[in-house]
């Protein structure tokens, strides 16, 4: 009985010190190289967010304009009031802030131009 649980006990195989350090080793690496391209990867969707709100704004104000209901500044919660947008859209990746304190200006050009910093995209 007791030499049949020495041939089993020593047919117990593992990791050594060693593998298990250079398997760490490369875990670490894989990691150090992975969270810096999932950070660009989740601003990069926030700034896309961002400039798609901004252009659902200046389109929004493009048809007040065309309707002949928009004033040279108009705020985007003017937008709201007068129908033109379903809800003011928050800001990725920030707090319960929305762009409803931003300006649309019409440009001498015909052009429009989303004219605060709140929820503006970064210029990374």
């Amino acid at each position: 009985m007791f030499a049949r649980m020495k041939k089993i006990l020593k047919k117990e195989k593992g990791f050594t010190l060693v593998e298990l350090l250079a398997v760490i080793v490369i875990l670490g690496i894989i990691l150090a190289i992975a969270i810096p391209a999932v950070g660009n990867v989740i601003s990069k969707s926030e700034n896309d967010a961002k400039q798609a709100n901004i252009d659902l704004i200046l389109n929004a104000a493009r048809l007040a304009d065309v309707n002949g209901e928009f004033s040279d500044d108009m705020k985007v919660s003017e937008l709201k009031d007068e129908g033109y947008l379903e809800e003011i859209p928050e800001v990725p990746g920030e707090e319960e802030e929305t762009y409803g304190e931003g300006t649309v200006k019409k440009n001498e050009d015909g052009t429009f131009e989303y004219t605060s910093d709140i929820g503006k995209p970064s210029e990374d």
